[in-house]
């Protein structure tokens, strides 16, 4: 079975992953998520964790495109990103302030230079440019039903006990 990780910085899920990122650790094996080193109809699951925020709306089709070639028909897509409904319910109901959710929302990295997060989503949203994009059967999944979910990236993200992480998978 072929996995990727995809933005998976220094989480490493293990030798049957493999893990895909622009910066270095001994886990990594490619650099590019955009540009897979894969055939088409090849991968059967692919995850990536707060990664498609530091793409913009326009990147982020060409990057669903990819990722769509390489999954095998019927391929799993997981994806955890900030939900920005849960995130900006909590602001408006005074439950967190401001600076509480900047991190979350627009996240810097250093990765030799630096990112940012460049847009966030919520579950429609997301849902509708996976659906542009040929993903199907679209849904909320539970990050402590995965095989890492003994691993902390953010999948699990909780503000006031509530998960500001919208997970989402869907298949190609």
């Amino acid at each position: 079975m072929l996995k990727l990780h995809l933005g998976c910085g220094k989480r490493d899920f293990g030798p049957d992953w493999v893990h895909i990122d622009a910066a270095d650790f001994p886990h990594i094996t490619y650099k590019s998520v955009t540009r897979l080193p894969y055939k088409d109809k090849t991968v059967d699951v692919i995850y990536a964790s707060h990664l498609i925020a530091y793409f913009d709306r326009d990147e982020i089709i060409k990057v669903f495109n990819e990722w769509h070639r390489v999954l095998k028909p019927g391929g799993l897509l997981r994806i955890a990103t900030p939900d920005f409904y849960f995130m900006s319910k909590l602001y408006y109901e005074s439950r967190i302030n401001l600076r509480q959710i900047l991190g979350p929302m627009y996240g810097k990295m250093d990765i030799g230079i630096d990112i940012y997060h460049k847009t966030v989503y919520d579950y429609p949203s997301l849902q509708t440019t996976l659906n542009l994009c040929g993903f199907k059967n679209v849904q909320r999944y539970n990050h402590e039903k995965t095989e890492h979910a003994h691993i902390d990236d953010h999948s699990a993200a909780y503000l006031k006990n509530v998960c500001i992480s919208l997970n989402v998978e869907c298949h190609a």
